[in-house]
């Protein structure tokens, strides 16, 4: 997993190791979430919308990104983006 900085601060791009898999049943789109409410259908966006801090998610097979909140710590964030990838769906 590899991190990448975005012109946003409150943004980052995150490279896993592996391609990051579909949703049942869709074509592998990108998923863009702006709510926890908004990714229900979406098992790995529900785990990274647990993540305290993270207030929405950009999820593509390649790469995702994580937005937080401006006092939301990158560290953690880091590190539960990390687990929640790694979580089997």
């Amino acid at each position: 997993m590899r991190f990448e900085e975005t012109p946003n601060p409150n943004a980052l791009k995150c490279l896993p190791a592996r391609p990051i898999p579909p949703i049942a049943g869709k074509d592998g789109a990108m998923r863009s979430y702006a709510s926890a409410d908004a990714a229900a259908g979406d098992p790995l966006a529900k785990r990274l919308f647990a993540i305290p801090g993270v207030r929405n998610v950009l999820i593509t097979r390649e790469w995702l990104t994580v937005g937080k909140a401006p006092d939301a710590a990158w560290p953690p964030i880091k590190h539960a983006v990390k687990a929640a990838l790694e979580t089997p769906a």
